[in-house]
């Protein structure tokens, strides 16, 4: 579970969450142990909940605890292995360290704790367990820093976190993770903060950079098959890196099933989500994928009830509002398509929200909304990336076929994210018998 940080300083909440974070993932290289995923330990983030519970909602058998302490540059870490049924302590233990040997604190501690939950590993299972990426406590320290802002998912968040990634490399060139941490923040803001031609060439390239330095990262190898996908629509050599991802962790899929839904293969894409669902049940953006993929099937009163799951999981993320008001729209209940994508609109004022909602608006037959929000985003376009494809959505309800393909040839020059869907988009269905449209997924390479 989240480590509490009890220092009552909020400004080494990243020390919390770091160690949390990089003991997850050194224990998921324990063969045959079944670790929740960072995703779904964070839910549990400052909940007071048992472990109990918490056995039962995530279906494990023990839950690690910790209790995180700082005095200057003194360390105090207390963990609790707790047996979530009986509810009995496992294993406790306390480790009193100075800031600076942060490092080897960590390896201790996913040294003892993989002992105590495995009772026989090799010397090499042992090596892989205790694996660090640099001996420098200050780069290591800066890198948790990058964790914690890049995970905020927020604009000011992946700004912060590449600073502090690129603070890490400064002091340790050669910390593979850290160039990670850079290419997940670039990848993060391509098509919301930061037009793809601009993001996702960096991405790529602090993502070679990493496996240049360690070719056994697993989740660069998906991300970098993500960073291809998206941005350079070269469909074999991102199948190439998620396979070799699920390789190196068998834990991560050999096809990505979003990419397996653009291709049209939408039963094979549903069935690889909820395998990916099973090891991270409470990952919202996992959740809203497979309500995408529901949507782009058809499915929509599966899609409808999957986004009201992540609903449940967190009533402020703008996304679930978003999917759920446009599987409300292929049912043609408009006036809840517009209600819950209002609401996405309330949630966070996003590019990709107006152009749905517009596109709502057009579809329900208020052209005189519609047009507000296309000025909306042609206004906001004046002062932060907006993707020429989410004006088009509102042209392509408009049933202006020539400005829609017009703008989205401008996305296709733009090389959008939104572009890597073109087959699946619920809201283009009116211009597919056009031979343009048959024209832009032959230059992409997607099947018609």
């Amino acid at each position: 579970m989240p480590f509490v940080n009890e220092s009552g300083n909020q400004d080494v909440e990243y020390l919390s969450d770091g160690m949390t974070e990089t003991l997850i993932g050194s224990l998921s290289k324990v063969p045959n142990l079944s670790v929740k995923a960072r995703s779904t330990v964070f839910y549990y983030k400052g909940k007071e909940i048992s472990p109990k519970k918490i056995g039962e909602e995530l279906n494990v058998g023990a839950v690690l605890l910790g209790r995180v302490g700082q005095r200057g540059d003194d360390l105090k870490l207390n963990l609790e292995l707790v047996n979530t049924s009986t509810q009995d302590v496992i294993w406790s233990e306390t480790y009193n360290r100075k800031q600076a040997d942060l490092v080897a604190l960590q390896t201790d501690i996913a040294r003892d704790v993989s002992t105590k939950v495995k009772s026989k590993l090799s010397g090499e299972d042992i090596a892989k367990v205790t694996k660090t990426y640099t001996t420098n406590p200050e780069a290591y320290q800066l890198y948790l820093k990058g964790n914690f802002y890049r995970t905020k998912y927020t604009e000011e968040g992946y700004k912060k976190g590449i600073e502090y990634y690129e603070k890490a490399i400064a002091i340790d060139p050669n910390y593979a993770l850290a160039y990670h941490g850079i290419a997940a923040a670039y990848d993060f803001a391509n098509g919301f903060y930061l037009p793809a031609n601009e993001s996702e060439p960096k991405a790529k390239a602090a993502a070679t950079k990493a496996l240049e330095l360690d070719e056994t990262l697993a989740e660069t190898h998906f991300l970098l098959g993500k960073i291809v996908f998206w941005y350079e629509w070269d469909w074999a050599t991102a199948e190439r890196e998620w396979k070799r991802a699920s390789e190196l962790d068998p834990s991560y899929p050999a096809d990505y099933p979003v990419h397996v839904a653009a291709m049209g293969r939408f039963d094979e894409a549903v069935k690889t989500q909820e395998v990916l669902l099973q090891r991270s049940p409470l990952d919202l953006n996992m959740n809203l994928d497979l309500a995408g993929i529901l949507l782009a099937a058809g499915r929509y009163d599966e899609s409808i009830e999957q986004s009201r799951k992540a609903l449940e999981l967190d009533p402020s993320y703008w996304w679930s509002y978003q999917n759920l008001g446009l599987a409300y729209e292929r049912k043609k209940q408009y006036a809840e398509a517009i209600t819950e994508l209002e609401k996405a609109r309330q949630v966070d004022v996003n590019p990709s929200t107006l152009g749905y909602l517009g596109y709502v608006y057009a579809a329900a037959g208020k052209n005189a909304e519609a047009q507000k929000l296309l000025e909306e985003l042609k206004e906001l376009s004046k002062e932060r990336y907006v993707s020429p494809y989410n004006i088009a959505c509102v042209y392509a309800g408009l049933n202006d076929k020539d400005q829609a393909f017009a703008w989205l040839e401008r996305a296709y020059q733009d090389r959008s994210v939104y572009m890597t869907l073109l087959k699946t988009e619920t809201v283009l269905d009116n211009l597919r018998p056009d031979p343009r449209f048959k024209d832009l997924l032959k230059r992409m390479n997607l099947p018609e």
